[in-house]
């Protein structure tokens, strides 16, 4: 037989297109191109299918867990719907705990993968949904992955998407912009890219004060993912979530990308970026699909 591909094959390998309008004729007079990652092609929809599988099938070669497990996480949203899709490929309960204001799309989707969701107060935000997830894990109900502090999660964009935008740019890539969570697709990424060029420059992006935007934080010193090494970033940005919701609406009309909040968010930056330099190739992780932010009232109804 024909060795046909599994969900889980097709994770990766997600399109580079360019930016036509939003950068406009001063970028083109200054010699830069912007250039969209569409992580939103992802099976399970967003970037986070890369460590989600990442992150479950490096445990299963250790030995720490196995099919019929249970096993828990704390998650704004992505994260958790790529470990929905990722445990019911390879057979895992999977438990998730979020704070209930985030999407119902995000919510919905989850529970379509077979997951349990726990819903945590609004007013604990993640914090609290990560010391719950730790407790449960102490209570022997489960196995927390921990995105937040497991080098899988950095390590499997060191392995494909740094090497994907250096291939599909032919090396050309000046400037790398992410959003930050986690913070592993820039953590990775980063190291990646200044491996085989240490002049390309690093942006991350973050939300202003007062700014509450999906898929963007900035932690808490006692909560700082573990993975994250602020030496790989050169430089971080502030975005306001007007400026990152209005980017969002913008990307579809103007570029037909219908694309995430916190994408759009490092998109804003990745064209302040360009406002600045001459010549460069600018590259942007567009992290999720607008989709699971329609009843956010983000886009016209």
């Amino acid at each position: 037989m024909p060795d046909y591909k599994t969900v889980e094959d097709v994770i990766g390998a997600t399109p580079l297109v360019r930016l036509q309008r939003l950068p406009g004729e001063e970028a083109a007079r200054r010699g830069n191109v912007i250039l969209a990652k569409l992580e939103g092609n992802n099976p399970a929809g967003s970037v986070k299918d890369r460590p989600a599988i990442s992150m479950i099938r490096r445990a299963e070669e250790r030995g720490d867990i196995r099919p019929g497990d249970t096993l828990i996480e704390a998650t704004s949203g992505n994260t958790g719907i790529a470990l929905a899709m990722a445990a019911a490929v390879r057979g895992y309960r999977m438990v998730l705990i979020m704070p209930e204001d985030l999407s119902i799309e995000r919510a919905q989707t989850m529970k379509a993968f077979g997951a349990e969701l726990i819903l945590t107060p609004k007013a604990g935000g993640m914090e609290y949904a990560r010391d719950l997830a730790e407790q449960m894990e102490r209570d022997g109900k489960g196995r927390v992955l921990d995105q937040f502090a497991n080098l899988d999660n950095p390590r499997i964009h060191y392995e494909t998407t740094g090497p994907e935008i250096w291939n599909d740019t032919e090396g050309r890539v000046t400037h790398f912009v992410s959003a930050m969570g986690t913070t592993g697709t820039i953590t990775g990424t980063s190291q990646y890219l200044k491996e085989r060029n240490p002049q390309v420059r690093i942006v991350g992006a973050q939300p202003s004060e007062g700014s509450r935007i999906p898929g963007i934080r900035k932690w808490p010193e006692a909560y700082l993912p573990k993975i994250y090494e602020p030496r790989r970033v050169d430089e971080m940005l502030l975005v306001s979530q007007a400026d990152a919701e209005d980017m969002a609406r913008r990307l579809a009309r103007e570029e037909g990308l219908f694309a995430g909040i916190s994408a759009a968010g490092a998109c804003w930056a990745a064209l302040q970026v360009s406002a600045r330099v001459e010549n460069a190739t600018i590259v942007f992780i567009v992290c999720d699909r607008g989709d699971r932010y329609l009843s956010t009232g983000v886009f016209p109804a």
